[in-house]
């Protein structure tokens, strides 16, 4: 492997060299002072001098590996240093030198320097008079935000995760929403984060440090050494876990506490107090205790949710077209129990259909069909965290922002070139392979067929197998030079013969399946009971065909 690097323009002399039986530089590898059995050493295996497709990320990763390896069979550096000690008055004083003798590996390795002042040669005993005596004044500063190095170089020492797995314990923690991440790669706490520490903190249990997982770990390596029995080391972590769940739950009043030091709680107040316009909405018809205020969360979507989470889970989850959201002073006259706020919504035209407004003030407590229809349509979120729909009544989570910004991007179909759903769930493509899965095609009591409004052929009616639409059913024009596609069921009489193209495509697949008539995905917006369950999961927050578990 040295030899095929010996080739390369940069550091191929290096190599040479190290063969070079007379250069002295070559060391058998040492095994290392850690294996965390995660995976072999990581090494060159094949030679590239660089690829035509590679990007800038990819030179700098195969250049480390190189650099490192070729370091590993090199001898280590040495160098000498001297430590001055100075006794003026009493006071004690040092300095230290340093200066190379021979770098070796240094000469390749070029992501660590070593070295320091250098001062100048001194004999034991030795006296002299300063040039120059000073005295700086400085301050001390706090220590920098941990980096993604720094805390993967944290978690190694503390003996959590392998090479493996660390990276899947730091996006837990940012999935959660504990801490953010900037773009120098240096981690913050959130909100949340704090308030989390700080009440285990005020409980008295360290979960916050780095102990227990070690545990965990340490026992899990127990039982891959064979020294402890997986049933005894799982039985153990249950009874730990249930253990500080029962006194957590107990002492729960002290995470409030902290909770609501970091999260403020805005109530609608009455008499001469200041009210604060623009959050509450209305009593939460659930818990009958708490206000349900707007809230956006961290992936831009919005919702209105109940302030007595955890205990009350009542949330009304708002269509995923939305742009902007405030609550009016404006009041429903037909909802209640209380009064309840109507909300100016602003939505994105090139999501929602053309014959909606992209402004509109509507009610969330069950009388507005508009909304209900937009929910059906749009769904409650971007395909890329559409699971926050299924899941119901939940503290929101935080999504990338990446991913929020390509599913908008990409928000046009690049097959029919129509807004509403993407290429892969574009029931115009499904319809082409008609011939290789003729089994989809369903034909229902002789109404197999509607006029193209586009170049009046006559359309079949076939069954969409796209993941949101599955099994939705849907019209296609025959023609293979023709992309229009009409959804069955926004179809009703004499519409059958009129719908455009361009309003059926942009009522297609961009929310959580068929628009939803019997207003399930709305109803806790009224404040009254769930009447149905979801049978996979037993949540009430959602039916099966949206079930984040389903498949």
């Amino acid at each position: 492997m040295v030899q095929e690097q010996g080739g390369h323009p940069v550091w191929g002399s290096y190599a040479q060299r190290l063969l070079d039986p007379q250069s002295g530089l070559w060391r058998n590898p040492s095994g290392g002072g850690h294996d965390d059995k995660a995976h072999p050493p990581i090494h060159p295996t094949k030679f590239s001098a660089g690829e035509s497709r590679w990007s800038q990320d990819h030179h700098r990763v195969y250049e480390l590996v190189v650099r490192h390896f070729l370091a590993c069979v090199s001898k280590p550096a040495v160098g000498a240093e001297t430590t001055v000690e100075i006794d003026i008055a009493g006071e004690s004083f040092f300095a230290c030198g340093r200066v190379i003798l021979a770098k070796n590996y240094l000469d390749v390795y070029r992501f660590e320097s070593w070295g320091g002042s250098v001062i100048p040669t001194y004999t034991f005993g030795q006296q002299f008079i300063p040039r120059s005596l000073t005295l700086d004044s400085g301050v001390t500063r706090p220590p920098p935000l941990l980096s993604e190095a720094d805390l993967l170089g944290c978690m190694d020492k503390a003996g959590i995760g392998t090479d493996a797995t660390m990276h899947d314990h730091i996006k837990k923690l940012l999935d959660r929403f504990y801490a953010i991440k900037d773009s120098s790669t240096r981690f913050s706490p959130t909100k949340l984060g704090e308030a989390l520490v700080m009440g285990y903190d005020d409980m008295g249990y360290e979960l916050w440090k780095p102990y227990l997982r070690a545990m965990m770990e340490c026992d899990m390596k127990a039982v891959s050494m064979g020294t402890k029995r997986k049933t005894e080391v799982l039985e153990t972590c249950l009874q730990q876990m249930k253990a500080c769940f029962l006194d957590a739950r107990a002492n729960k009043g002290k995470l409030f506490e902290a909770m609501a030091i970091f999260f403020e709680r805005s109530n609608r107040s009455s008499g001469g107090e200041q009210q604060v316009v623009g959050d509450v909405v209305r009593r939460c018809g659930l818990c009958l205790e708490s206000d349900m205020v707007l809230r956006q969360k961290p992936d831009g979507n919005f919702m209105v949710g109940c302030l007595g989470y955890p205990q009350c889970r009542n949330v009304v989850w708002l269509p995923g077209s939305l742009s902007e959201a405030s609550v009016t002073e404006n009041t429903c006259t037909s909802c209640g129990p209380g009064l309840v706020y109507k909300i100016q919504f602003r939505f994105r035209r090139l999501e929602i259909p053309p014959n909606y407004s992209a402004q509109h003030i509507g009610c969330i407590g069950g009388c507005d069909d508009i909304l209900r229809q937009l929910v059906g349509i749009c769904g409650t979120g971007s395909r890329s965290s559409s699971n926050t729909f299924g899941r119901g009544r939940g503290n929101p989570t935080a999504s990338s922002s990446a991913q929020r910004g390509n599913s908008r991007a990409q928000g046009s179909c690049a097959y029919c070139r129509q807004t509403g759903h993407l290429s892969n769930d574009c029931p115009s493509q499904a319809s082409r392979s008609c011939t290789a899965r003729s089994q989809e095609v369903d034909l229902q009591n002789g109404e197999s067929s509607i006029p193209c409004n586009s170049c009046g052929a006559p359309c079949n009616l076939r069954t969409a197998n796209t993941a949101s639409n599955r099994g939705r059913k849907f019209f296609s024009c025959q023609s293979r030079e023709c992309n229009f596609f009409v959804w069955e069921d926004t179809l009703s009489g004499g519409e059958r013969t009129n719908t455009s193209a361009s309003t059926s495509s942009r009522r297609g697949g961009r929310g959580q399946g068929a628009p939803n008539t019997s207003g399930v995905s709305f109803v806790s917006a009224t404040g009254e009971p769930i009447t149905g369950r979801c049978f996979i999961c037993g949540d009430p927050g959602h039916f099966a065909n949206v079930c984040p578990r389903r498949g």
